[in-house]
């Protein structure tokens, strides 16, 4: 890190950012092999939790790619910094009260530590789980056939490696359960790990918390 750099202190402490959201921030970490229903279930999260009245927001594996990460490809090199910046991102949006959902096969372990390190205890892996068979005939993209036939490198599944979380938060096993049940289970893991306190959120306590 550069010498002269200097951080600056923030105006607005993490109280503050809970009594303005009404819960502390996070970040959901999902993870899991192309097409296991990551992006799916974390849209579905996102609105669920929404129309409860959390403050969150998803980072999502293709719409990263195509704008913050547009420079890097699928080496095992840009993998990893492609999830140290991601990590780095939803550190920021935990730090600012939001509950950030992240879809992203981030198929390293070391990887998914380093994000969970920038993170803090803030940070939940979440295992989408769903055998390669059964991802494979899902295949709504058509990447796995593509791969299949030569026509993509380095596809998690295929030709990289997908490295299984050793002791994950949470594990949802897509091959037996529907959307609706997994974001159920999803809904109450985050109502139970970060629950959501109205009365944070009031006037008076946001005043409370900013003359603290």
């Amino acid at each position: 890190m550069d010498k002269n750099l200097t951080g600056v202190p923030h105006a607005v402490n993490l109280s503050q950012r809970a009594a303005h959201h009404g819960h502390r921030g996070a970040v959901m970490w999902l993870t899991g092999l192309p097409a296991s229903g990551k992006s799916s279930l974390a849209m579905a999260l996102e609105h669920a939790l929404t129309g409860l009245g959390y403050s969150c927001y998803v980072l999502d594996g293709d719409n990263i790619r195509k704008g913050l990460n547009a420079n890097l490809g699928f080496s095992p090199e840009d993998r990893t910094e492609n999830i140290r910046r991601v990590g780095e991102v939803a550190a920021l949006f935990a730090d600012a009260g939001l509950i950030c959902i992240t879809a992203f096969i981030s198929p390293y372990r070391a990887d998914r530590a380093r994000a969970r390190q920038s993170c803090g205890e803030g940070f939940h892996e979440i295992h989408i789980s769903a055998d390669l068979a059964t991802c494979e005939s899902r295949d709504p993209k058509g990447l796995y056939k593509k791969a299949r036939c030569g026509e993509l490198r380095e596809f998690t599944g295929v030709s990289a490696p997908y490295e299984t979380p050793e002791q994950p938060q949470l594990v949802i096993d897509t091959t037996r359960e529907d959307v609706p049940t997994s974001v159920k289970r999803l809904m109450a893991y985050v109502e139970r790990n970060v629950p959501l306190d109205r009365k944070l959120a009031s006037p008076e306590n946001s005043t409370t918390a900013a003359n603290s």
